[in-house]
């Protein structure tokens, strides 16, 4: 160990314990309905018809949304639509095209 390894304090346990060791477990993974690893960027497919709220609009099943953005929050994805803005979906209603 030398003295230019970086520490934080992990306020759930009390200890100083080494930064990668923190990052490594802060990384949120996010999967999509069958399971496969989501990322920034990538293009899903709705698994169901899905009512959007504060909209008359309902995305079919099959639906392509390109261009995801990944979220705080492992179960939510961040997209866009061509008829909805700054919609936000469950990651449990979509799967990971191509």
């Amino acid at each position: 160990m030398s003295d230019d390894d970086e520490y934080i304090y992990d306020e759930a346990s009390g200890e100083w314990r080494p930064a990668s060791e923190v990052r490594a477990e802060a990384a949120i993974v996010v999967k999509d309905a069958a399971g496969n690893v989501l990322a920034d960027g990538d293009q899903v497919v709705l698994v169901k018809d899905l009512k959007v709220k504060g909209t008359g609009t309902t995305l079919k099943q099959g639906t392509v949304i390109r261009s995801i953005r990944l979220t705080d929050n492992a179960e939510e994805i961040d997209c866009r639509h061509d008829t909805i803005k700054g919609l936000v979906l469950r990651t449990e209603f979509v799967r990971k095209r191509g």
